[in-house]
Parts: structure tokens; C-alpha cells; sequence
């Protein structure tokens, strides 16, 4: 609009001038037929009239002149004022694209929206079923614990991927019970175990199972029927059969864990329990799902990143939230890896038992580290350091230790360098508190 203005106001100029030179023209003519004429007569009226219409040439002439250079300058003037507006818009224009700029440089590419193509209520559909799995996969992790505090995980000597049929005559359970008798841990640990109390074990080990067994067909029914109504697309329909094909592996991990707690220990003290090894692979397993799962989730629900809601705002702070969102996720990623790592050294502390060996803190066995870091296997031989960092109960409880002391002090960091960022979004602040909260509770659990 102002390059037209511009070359509005120069036309114009040039018409105004045009106009002026036509005019000087004709009365030019006009005045030279007059001399002609005059000159043409010797009467002292011909001069007197010869003398009077060369005057009035000189004056329009004079006039014509000035009234040009005005127009001329007054162009020059809007010239330089359109070019300074022009100017303004020009750095206007080039500060906005340099901000977009500056925040696109900050957001991540990323990946086609899992929910790109949906209506709102497919999407509210598909999120309200992937929410309610994640709380069931949750439920699952919590339901294993349980299993394993009650120590029922090795109540069922046999596992079918269809499902195993409880006993339900008494000579069912008679048989279902010797055949556990036939186990180490009921040889070694439960030798004065009755049926009743064996019953109470075999049914937590059931029902953990089962309800695995059920999160399987919430899951797969009403993905079929989603993909069937065309409410599932592509990228979206491969993560959850990624999902689906974890969910079916963590089966077949979970009685690899339990055919190891079935097998005679290498020593005739050591009490039968599962290889930490394969419990530490069966826990890391279902945070994964887990992980995933309320990941998937929140991409649903939340298709568009935060930060592209940020920059979309147009708000003169975007750059600035942005950049504290970015600083922020360079701290956030290295916590959560140690976090965990901080999770999986829980396994081999739970697999070993190395829990019940030092109920003092921070002091073990009345020392720092304790006497009995380097351990020895059954025949009395040093432990390698591989296998002293994950099979020896002091080694394990010590490392676990100092791993969630350095979560702890991880966490503070964490929460104090994300709330100290004034630009940062109300919304990451709000997580940064419950992560504060959340730990807080861990600790005093």
C-alpha cells in the first residue's frame, strides 16, 4: 500500500507539472503572435503595446517557474516520507520474521500428529481408551509388588499363555499342592505351609496373572473396533501395535522370570527366589509399557506441543518461554535417565532381598560403605566386579542408596532451576511442583 502511495504521489506531481508547462506553452504562443503582430507596427501604441506583452511574458514566466520548483520539492518530501514508512515496515517485518525465526530454531521437528485426520470426538474416544489402559497397566506394576511382597509368585509351577484353570474340587487343590511341594521354596522356605495358606498364594498369583490376561483384551477389542470405523490412523495404529506386541513379550518375560525362582540354587543356604537379573528385565519391561502407554496418551489428548501453542500466541514473551522450555528439557532428559537407572537398581535390590540386610541409614552396618562390599559366591570365592555390583547384597543396597540420594538432590535441581525461569509456562511450573511433591512422598515412603 505505501509503494502505491508512492507512485500515486509522483504521478500526480508530474500531472500538476504537465498541466503547467501546457499552460506556459499557449500563453507563450500567445505572447509571440502578439510580438509578431506588434512588431509588425511602427505606431508608438504598437511599442507601448510591445513593451506591456513582453512584461507580462517575463512575470508568468516567473510565476510558472516557482510554482514547479514548488511542486518538485513537495514530490521529493512524500518521496522520503513514503520511504520512511516504507523503511518501518520493511524492519517491522524483518524483526517478526527474524522472532518466528528465533523460535523455530528452539522447537524440535517433529513427527507427524498421531491424530492428524480424526474428528474431536474419535480423538475424545481414543484418549479416554488409551488413558483408562495406562491406568490399568498402572494397576498391573502395582499388582505384581503385591505378588511379590506376599511372595505368591512361585505358587503356580506351570503357566499357559491362554490361561491356567483354577483348582475347584478339593482334590484339585490336593493336587495343585503337591505338585508345589515339589518346588525349592516350598522345600527350603514353606516346608510347615497348610492348604489354606498355600491357597492365599496361589490366588494372588492367579489373579496377577488374569487381570494380565484381561488388560490384553481391553486393549485389543477396541483397537480392532476402532481401526474397523476408520477412527485409527497409521502412525497412531503402529505405536499401539508397538504397544500390543510389548504387552504379549511381557507375558512370555514374566514366566522366564519365574522358571529361574523354580530351579534348586546353586548353594544348598541360598533360598530359592528368581534371578534379579530376569526381574530387573520383567520390571524395566512394564515401565517401558507403561512409559509409553500415558505417552501415547498425552498425544492424544494433547496433540499439539506446548511450545507450538507458545509460538502460535504471538505474544512479544514466545521467544523467551520457548528458550526456558528448551533449557529446561536439556535438564529434564539426563534426570530421567538417572531416575531410571535409580528404578532398576530397586529390582536387584528387591531380587536379592538386600532390603532386609541394613535398616540404618545412612549408616551400613555402622560404617559408610559397608564390611561386606566385596563379596565371596557360595565356594568362597571373591566376587568379579561385575557380578559384586549386582549379586552381592551390601554392593547392591550401598549402590541403591547413593543412586536415590543423588535422584533426590537431582530433583531439587531440577525444581529449583525450572522454577527460577520467570518465562517459563504456567504449565511446565505446575509439573515441576508435583515432580517435587511426587519425590517428597518417595522419600518418605
Amino acid at each position: 500500500m505505501l509503494l502505491r502511495l508512492l507512485n500515486s504521489a509522483r504521478r500526480e506531481a508530474g500531472s500538476r507539472t504537465g498541466q503547467l508547462d501546457g499552460a506556459t506553452g499557449s500563453s507563450v504562443g500567445s505572447l509571440a503572435s502578439t510580438l509578431a503582430s506588434s512588431t509588425s507596427s511602427t505606431s508608438p501604441s504598437g511599442a507601448r503595446g510591445f513593451s506591456a506583452h513582453v512584461a507580462r511574458l517575463a512575470h508568468f514566466a516567473n510565476v510558472t517557474a516557482g510554482v514547479r520548483t514548488t511542486v518538485a520539492a513537495a514530490a521529493r518530501h512524500g518521496t522520503r516520507q513514503v520511504g520512511r514508512y516504507s523503511s518501518s515496515a520493511s524492519i517491522a517485518s524483518t524483526s517478526s520474521a527474524t522472532s518466528t525465526a528465533a523460535v523455530s530454531t528452539l522447537i524440535p521437528a517433529t513427527a507427524r500428529s498421531l491424530v492428524e485426520g480424526l474428528t474431536a470426538s474419535q480423538r475424545k474416544a481414543v484418549t479416554w481408551w488409551l488413558g483408562g489402559s495406562s491406568a490399568w497397566v498402572f494397576s498391573m506394576v502395582v499388582l505384581g509388588g503385591i505378588t511379590r511382597l506376599t511372595r505368591s509368585g512361585l505358587s503356580m509351577t506351570d503357566w499357559k499363555f491362554t490361561g491356567e484353570k483354577p483348582p475347584g474340587t478339593e482334590a484339585e487343590w490336593t493336587a495343585e499342592f503337591a505338585r508345589y511341594k515339589q518346588s525349592p521354596e516350598f522345600k527350603r522356605v514353606n516346608i510347615s505351609m497348610a492348604l489354606d495358606e498355600f491357597k492365599f498364594i496361589y490366588w494372588m498369583e492367579w489373579a496377577h496373572r488374569m487381570w494380565g490376561r484381561g488388560l490384553g483384551l481391553a486393549f485389543a477389542l477396541p483397537l480392532t473396533v476402532f481401526a474397523l470405523k476408520g477412527a485409527m490412523t497409521r502412525p497412531l495404529a503402529s505405536r499401539l501395535a508397538l504397544l500390543f506386541t510389548m504387552g504379549g513379550t511381557q507375558a512370555f518375560v514374566g514366566w522366564w522370570m519365574v522358571r529361574s525362582g523354580l530351579e534348586e540354587p546353586a548353594s544348598p543356604h541360598d533360598v530359592p527366589r528368581v534371578s534379579p537379573y530376569r526381574l530387573a528385565a520383567h520390571l524395566t519391561s512394564a515401565f517401558a509399557i507403561y512409559a509409553v502407554m500415558v505417552w501415547t496418551t498425552l498425544s492424544t489428548a494433547f496433540p499439539k506441543p506446548l511450545s507450538m501453542i507458545v509460538q502460535e500466541s504471538g505474544s512479544a514473551t514466545s521467544v523467551s518461554a520457548v528458550r526456558a522450555m528448551s533449557k529446561l528439557r536439556g535438564l529434564v532428559v539426563p534426570f530421567a535417565g538417572l531416575l531410571s537407572v535409580t528404578a532398576l537398581s530397586g529390582a536387584f535390590v528387591a531380587g536379592l532381598d538386600a532390603g532386609h540386610a541394613y535398616n540404618t541409614f545412612p549408616l551400613m552396618g555402622g560404617s559408610l560403605i559397608p564390611e561386606a562390599y566385596w563379596g565371596e559366591d557360595g565356594l568362597g570365592n571373591a566376587l568379579s566386579v561385575w557380578r559384586n555390583a549386582f549379586e552381592n547384597t551390601a554392593s547392591v543396597q550401598f549402590h541403591h542408596r547413593c543412586l536415590a540420594v543423588t535422584t533426590l538432590l537431582g530433583s531439587a535441581a531440577v525444581w529449583k532451576y525450572g522454577t527460577g525461569m520467570s518465562s517459563l509456562p504456567r504449565s511446565p511450573r505446575l509439573l515441576l511442583h508435583a515432580l517435587a511433591v511426587g519425590t517428597g512422598c518417595q522419600v518418605g515412603v
